[in-house]
């Protein structure tokens, strides 16, 4: 039987294979576009409970003063605030662009231990001011070592004869967590003040404060005191966990994952239509051989089986080149996309969904002409023919 199933495939190749090809790239989109999703949950789910971001209640893009930072510290149940800004340059090139922020470098690496020093040492980044810590991937693209000078262009904040802020890589840092980014670069807040002041004249604001609230302290309690604190200005506030913050910066570009779950669907759709046209045409090429058969006499649960074997056989083929591709283009694709997706990985969940599409694609193709073919007689068959 496994040999009449493919026979059949290989009477008509190029259908067999455009078929096989339709379903492999089918199936590698969903393995992809799963995993996007599954990155954006990942980053939400393993997010700190108790570490609190504290922005503007009007915007992200709004800064606020930066005296609020020794007001929240005497909060209680605040054990420690790191300034958080958006820096916005590259180097060399407009094309060489990723994340850059201004930080209390002492505060930082306390509240956030999953952030490694491997190379370089947390002291000599948090000791010279004009330091830098960049992520690992980050100094593998660009050749960076401790001791480098690396030049920043400042795009949000340039400065008035277009030259570049010199930084010294005094650390380099690997995550021990999957979501956290490993293409950052962090530098000093006093250096980026004292810059944008010595340019325009006074201190710069904060985009956002991070907070790590004590082990004893209740974080709905530190929110509430902390926005309560600022509810009459010069900027109200808005204080979230920090898998809400990550929620709402994932929302800015739009609902993601609900956008390529409709995606997803769509090419599941996509592909059962092909392969019921593929089957189907099959169907009705194959009925002499189904006469035959059961002239021979194979039972209906045989040529059922026949028909489903080569939908499972198609499918499985497709489905099969589809996943392994995936996976072979896993790392090229979390390169890729590390600057807006960290952590970017094919879960066995999403493989496992893969194989579950295929086999079901697989047998609703396969119902149709097999149970066609199962209730047809030897003699009708034949007069077709």
């Amino acid at each position: 039987m496994v040999a009449l199933v493919f026979r059949n495939l290989l009477k008509h190749p190029i259908r067999s294979l455009l078929t096989i090809g339709s379903l492999t790239i089918a199936i590698f989109l969903l393995c992809f576009l799963r995993s996007v999703v599954t990155t954006l949950e990942a980053g939400i789910a393993s997010a700190d409970s108790r570490r609190l971001w504290v922005q503007s209640a009007v915007s992200l893009f709004v800064d606020l003063p930066t005296a609020y930072q020794a007001k929240i510290d005497a909060v209680p149940g605040v054990e420690r605030t790191c300034k958080w800004q958006w820096f916005g340059g590259y180097y060399k090139e407009p094309s060489n662009f990723f994340a850059q922020f201004a930080v209390d470098p002492d505060e930082l690496i306390t509240i956030w231990p999953e952030v490694e020093v491997v190379a370089g040492s947390k002291e000599a980044f948090a000791n010279q001011r004009n330091s830098c810590m960049v992520g690992e991937e980050l100094a593998q693209e660009f050749g960076w070592k401790v001791g480098d000078q690396v030049p920043i262009i400042g795009a949000l904040f340039p400065r008035p004869d277009g030259s570049a802020y010199m930084f010294d890589v005094a650390a380099i840092y690997r995550p021990t967590r999957a979501t956290v980014d490993s293409r950052t670069f962090f530098f000093h807040w006093k250096f980026h003040a004292e810059s944008q002041e010595a340019i325009t004249g006074s201190a710069p604001n904060v985009g956002v404060f991070v907070i790590k609230v004590a082990q004893d302290a209740d974080p709905t309690s530190v929110m509430a005191t902390v926005d309560g604190l600022f509810e009459n200005g010069p900027q109200v506030v808005q204080t979230t966990t920090e898998a809400e913050f990550n929620r709402q910066f994932v929302s800015m570009v739009g609902n993601v994952p609900k956008l390529l779950s409709f995606i997803g669907g769509g090419v599941f759709i996509a592909i059962l239509l092909a392969c019921v046209n593929t089957m189907l045409m099959a169907g009705r090429e194959q009925v002499r051989d189904v006469g035959i058969m059961k002239a021979l006499g194979f039972t209906d649960g045989s040529t059922f089986g026949l028909l489903i074997g080569q939908s499972l056989a198609l499918c499985g083929l497709g489905g099969g080149f589809g996943i392994l591709i995936a996976l072979g283009a896993q790392v090229p694709i979390a390169t890729l996309l590390g600057r807006f997706f960290p952590g970017f990985r094919i879960l066995p969940e999403t493989i496992f969904l893969a194989i579950g599409v295929t086999i079901a694609v697989g047998l609703l193709a396969g119902i149709v002409p097999g149970r066609s073919a199962s209730r047809m007689r030897a003699v009708d068959a034949l007069r077709r023919q």
